[in-house]
């Protein structure tokens, strides 16, 4: 056997069992009704993508303005950014359960409050207190998960959490597609209401069983708002640009600079207080780094194309709502039977890193023959494209996040955790700024102005060459992934054995996991 790529055997026992505060040994049923307790949560941040992203043509169609629908995007993006670190930490400190029960509750309230819009605006504000609950949502659930088991067990449950982001990445596309064009945009966040309930409920219930050990921590808001205004700052800068004011204009200079100045704050913030917003032991980590920023490039191209690929389909393939969130399928689907795969097949091999190394080659080339052939490929053929995108993104998203966990100490995996989502949500908001930036520009800078406005007064030449620089500009933003996954450490996964050394020895001096389990 190559020693190389070698197969381990599957214990059949479950994983070395968790401990709630009574103290008493999870199961393995047990750890699983956990597990599909905090999957309704998850399918709510997940389900919300997916939805969104098919109904955005027919909300811009609504409020007559196609200019401001990235900012749908990025308001949520960015307010999820900034509190996911701090709902780590504030679980830490607090209970997993009592947080995820908050964040849930800010997110039905964001429903709420989005499906009520009269305007653009208001529907931005309502994205905002969305994402207030939103950025808990997927972190905790993966900070739970990690509280129950080890890493090189945790692909079995993969299974789990495969099976949400399967059903939401199926029948959201469907969804909002469906909604938007037969009934009308808002519905597709109040179907929030009923299954943030049933969350609510679930979580409740489940979350009691989960380990807590509580950690005091202080929490830098000044950190968070210096790194959202910085942000939003070097947003405002990519969406204006070219639209509303000159790329060389004084207001576009002045936003730029204000970014830079507040982002160098933000730096010094980092380096001068006790416990920043994001802890720089856990950055200085290279494994930590090079898997949180791989993860965040695949992650912004994967929401970046969920949300104009189905204007893509619209304005230059010229499909229906309902289909465009049919040819959407292929690629959210293949994203989550690729990050199936790769997560239980960790389980198995040591050498994980290939999994996304050969996936983010596949969709570097998938995406530079889009660029290639924007208008001129037959549908088939985008869709086949862009599934074998999705297929390659879906490898990096459980090997970096596992990896990442796996070399941190068991105390600092819900701060990094947060950490890795704080970095996937930032270059999120900027690729999709970004790639709005491209869009508009593209086609003379259009403002205020509808889907079918758009698709008329812009030609078919000038749209697909603007979708053509989306391609490429998603494509450059992938291989830097690979060259972050490239540069990522393969560390050998902890087990039980791991986990029970480190119970044996104590929570003061516990056993540091970024030490290899055997040489090589």
């Amino acid at each position: 056997m190559n020693p190389r790529f070698s197969i381990k055997a599957k214990s059949a026992k479950p994983s070395s069992p968790a401990k709630p505060a009574d103290g008493k040994a999870l199961t393995h049923p047990e750890i699983r009704a956990v597990v599909i307790g905090i999957m309704l949560a998850m399918f709510l941040g997940a389900l919300d993508q997916t939805i969104v992203a098919t109904a955005l043509p027919s909300i811009g169609r609504s409020f007559n303005d196609v200019s401001n629908l990235s900012w749908v995007v990025t308001a949520y993006l960015l307010t999820a950014t900034a509190v996911t670190p701090l709902y780590g930490k504030l679980s830490d400190i607090h209970g997993r359960r009592g947080i995820m029960l908050i964040g849930i509750l800010l997110f039905i309230a964001g429903s709420i409050a989005c499906a009520l819009a009269p305007n653009m605006t208001a529907l931005i504000l309502g994205r905002v207190l969305q994402g207030l609950g939103g950025g808990g949502l997927m972190s905790l659930a993966q900070t739970v998960l990690a509280d129950l088991v080890s890493p090189r067990e945790r692909g079995r449950y993969q299974g789990y959490i495969g099976a949400v982001f399967a059903s939401s990445s199926v029948g959201g596309p469907v969804l909002g597609g469906v909604i938007s064009e037969h009934l009308h945009w808002s519905f597709i966040f109040w179907i929030n209401l009923p299954l943030g309930l049933a969350a609510l409920a679930m979580s409740s219930r489940t979350l009691r069983r989960v380990p807590f050990r509580p950690r005091q921590h202080k929490l830098d808001l000044l950190g968070a708002a210096l790194m959202i205004t910085a942000a939003i700052a070097l947003l405002l800068a990519l969406n204006w640009g070219g639209t509303r004011f000159p790329w060389l204009s004084w207001q576009i200079g002045a936003l730029a600079g204000a970014s830079a100045i507040l982002w160098m704050l933000f730096a010094l913030r980092l380096v001068a207080t006790p416990e920043p917003f994001l802890p720089l032991t856990i950055l200085n980590n290279p494994v930590v780094r090079c898997a949180s920023l791989s993860g965040a490039c695949c992650m912004g191209v994967l929401v970046g194309l969920t949300i104009f690929v189905p204007l893509y389909f619209e304005v230059v393939r010229h499909l229906s709502a309902s289909q465009s969130g049919l040819a959407l399928i292929p690629m959210v689907g293949c994203t989550v039977v690729a990050s199936t795969i790769s997560g239980r097949a960790m389980v198995f091999v040591d050498h994980y890193k290939r999994m996304p190394l050969i996936g983010l080659v596949l969709g570097i080339a998938a995406l530079s023959a889009l660029a290639i052939w924007p208008a001129n490929l037959p549908i088939w053929g985008v869709i086949g494209l862009l599934a074998a995108t999705g297929f390659g993104l879906g490898t990096v998203f459980p090997i970096s996040t596992v990896a990442m966990q796996n070399a941190v100490l068991p105390a600092q995996v819900g701060t990094a955790t947060g950490s890795a989502n704080f970095f996937r949500s930032l270059v999120s908001a900027v690729v999709v700024a970004l790639l709005g930036a491209i869009v508009l520009g593209g086609v003379g800078g259009a403002t205020g102005v509808s889907v079918e406005t758009l698709a008329r007064t812009a030609s078919g030449a000038d749209l697909a060459q603007a979708f053509r620089f989306v391609f490429m500009a998603t494509g450059l933003v992938l291989a830097f992934g690979l060259a972050f996954m490239i540069s990522m450490e393969e560390r050998p996964l902890r087990g039980p054995a791991a986990q029970q050394a480190s119970a044996s020895v104590g929570s003061a001096t516990p056993v540091d996991p970024t030490l290899p389990e055997r040489k090589r």
